[in-house]
């Protein structure tokens, strides 16, 4: 009997050594240094694989440096991943992913999502950080484009002060642009980090 609960004890730690390298794997954390601080992301692969799996290729390819986050609105979001400082568009993009907005993830104050057009599966690199709570933003049906939502794929954990930081810049209008920052917000360089 005495050998069972050693075996079982031994059982139940492998088990939780294994359950606990899993769920790392599974939340996969990025830092974004920006010209204003550095933003720590964590990424959830389970409920988001798709669209970790595109944002993580971005940031290994070193897609992100030196774009800007280009529009900022103070009590909604602050938008990057796209555009350099001259507001010209960053090429070699992927092709569009599909929307993973119905995964049970809110785009609330301090998460990441995936930004857009109208066409639901249309994402490619340009993300978005929730600076409020945004339910308006939320998946609520996929019978029609306009319910599918902005798929939402991780959360702030470090660095809250520096997205807020960005949220009250203030901004402009750039040709057909609205909302840019007056002065650059570069991406410097974004990596993944344990």
């Amino acid at each position: 009997m005495k050998n069972l609960v050693y075996i079982l004890a031994g059982f139940l730690l492998v088990m939780g050594v294994y359950f606990l390298l899993n769920k790392e794997e599974a939340m996969p954390k990025v830092k974004i240094t920006t010209s204003y601080g550095e933003i720590v992301i964590e990424l959830d692969k389970e409920n988001a694989p798709i669209t970790t799996e595109n944002f993580l290729s971005y940031v290994e390819s070193g897609f992100y440096n030196e774009t800007v986050f280009h529009r900022v609105i103070s009590g909604f979001m602050i938008q990057g991943g796209g555009y350099l400082a001259d507001m010209t568009a960053k090429d070699e993009k992927l092709d569009p992913i599909q929307n993973e907005a119905n995964n049970g993830l809110k785009n609330d104050r301090g998460t990441i999502a995936m930004a857009r057009t109208a066409d639901p599966h249309s994402a490619s690199s340009q993300f978005f950080i929730n600076h409020a709570d945004n339910a308006f933003l939320n998946f609520r049906t996929n019978q029609v484009d306009e319910g599918w939502g902005y798929a939402v794929f991780g959360q702030v954990i470090e660095g809250m002060e520096v997205v807020d930081k960005i949220a009250d810049v203030e901004t402009t209008s750039m040709g057909p642009y609205q909302d840019v920052p007056v002065e650059a917000i570069t991406v410097l360089k974004t990596e993944l980090v344990d």
